[in-house]
């Protein structure tokens, strides 16, 4: 046979069986469950059955899911954050690198911050318009989103 056929079968054997680990991690993952607003998909992770626990306690529970508040409002920047942070999270979750308690990072904090805002613009508008807000609301405001 010649070795360009070999070459052949070895890429196809490789692509297969990749495409047969992810199908199969997608599965047991319950990845298409990310796919949806549904705050139990964040509990797929046993890591976050406190905090969904504190959502479903807080005031936030009946107006606000999990996207909502940990996600970009706007259709293209929402998935790509999702994207961004479920490959994060697949790794950290597979590797067991991760901080207990977990904590959210810079950047989903600004996140957050800007959602905070946007969701409640007509309450905090002096304060944003006069800019003179140092800390993030929820620095105050913890238990609200994540009750006690």
């Amino acid at each position: 046979m010649r070795p360009w056929l070999w070459l052949k079968i070895a890429v196809f054997i490789a692509l297969g069986v990749s495409l047969g680990v992810g199908i199969f991690t997608f599965i047991y993952a319950r990845g298409g469950s990310y796919l949806s607003d549904d705050p139990r998909a964040c509990v797929n992770c046993h890591i976050m059955n406190d905090v969904y626990n504190s959502w479903s306690r807080s005031s936030h529970h009946a107006v606000a899911t999990c996207n909502a508040c940990h996600v970009p409002h706007d259709f293209a920047e929402k998935w790509l954050a999702k994207a961004r942070n479920g490959f994060k999270h697949a790794v950290a979750f597979t590797l067991q690198n991760f901080p207990e308690p977990i904590r959210i990072t810079e950047a989903n904090r600004h996140l957050l911050q800007q959602n905070c805002l946007e969701c409640h613009s007509v309450i905090v508008s002096e304060i944003v318009q006069h800019g003179n807000f140092e800390r993030y609301c929820f620095e105050c405001h913890r238990g609200v989103g994540h009750g006690p």
